[in-house]
């Protein structure tokens, strides 16, 4: 298990994340930067290791993301569902604890397409009387 890398696949919204699990001390890289220079936001950190601190694992791997399109609460979410997905090739014992928390079901929501005769997905022209 010394040189072995675990690969997971996440998805959220339009973004796609590449996750391998690194045996380690709990170093974060996404995209060749650092956890914090790369996400502002302290919630979109703990988004992030929420499967790492859920099996108790946050400082046994590092993890190593590519993420691309969508914005950062996306990129964000696909990445924790990329580590969460990568720890099940880890251990299967692991399973029970993510599946509970609801990390392993992908998001699918997604943005609505314009439809024709409208401005936006939903909004009408405004509508006068005279």
């Amino acid at each position: 298990m010394a040189s072995e890398k675990f690969y997971g696949t996440g998805r959220r919204k339009t973004s796609v994340a590449r996750v391998y699990l690194v045996p380690g001390t709990g170093k974060v890289t996404i995209n060749k930067k650092s956890m914090e220079e790369y996400l502002d936001f302290d919630v979109l950190k703990t988004l992030v290791l929420q499967p790492l601190t859920l099996t108790e694992t946050a400082d046994k791997f590092d993890v190593e993301a590519n993420v691309c399109g969508g914005g950062f609460a996306g990129q964000a979410g696909a990445i924790r569902h990329g580590i969460a997905r990568a720890l099940l090739n880890v251990s299967d014992e692991y399973r029970p604890v993510l599946k509970k928390a609801g990390l392993l079901t992908r998001d699918p929501r997604m943005k609505e397409r314009k439809k024709y005769g409208l401005k936006a997905a939903r909004r009408a022209p405004q509508f006068s009387k005279r």
